[in-house]
């Protein structure tokens, strides 16, 4: 089985999970993974883990060292690889500025700044 979680999902559970990592609480972040999956992704899913895929995310949570995104986006990819399903994740940079919203969130900001932001980062 294949599952592509589209650029939006991606970008949410990339949200989510700084804040877990900033906050150090999970529990948002496991619903918001939960939520990126469709009914039958996670029907599909349990059926393969003979258990509840909001258990399985929480042990896949419990794993995570819970200081970098992409280690938590490469765990939950390789726990759902030893089940048999294949994970993919939209990249966001590379689905392109269609996300208007963000872009005018961005711009809006850049007006109140006075002197320019050094991006050595």
């Amino acid at each position: 089985m294949e599952i592509l979680l589209d650029k939006r999902a991606v970008k949410q559970i990339r949200l989510s999970a700084q804040d877990a990592i900033e906050e150090g609480d999970t529990e948002t972040l496991r619903d918001d993974i939960l939520d990126s999956f469709s009914e039958d992704q996670v029907e599909e899913i349990e059926r393969r883990i003979d258990t509840d895929f909001y258990d399985f995310l929480g042990d896949t949570l419990e794993e995570w060292s819970g200081e970098d995104v992409d280690e938590l986006l490469d765990l939950l990819e390789s726990q759902l690889a030893d089940v048999g399903v294949e994970l993919k994740f939209e990249s966001v940079e590379a689905a392109g500025d269609d996300d208007a919203d963000d872009d005018f969130d961005a711009d809006d900001d850049d007006l109140d700044a006075e002197e320019p932001v050094d991006d050595d980062d």
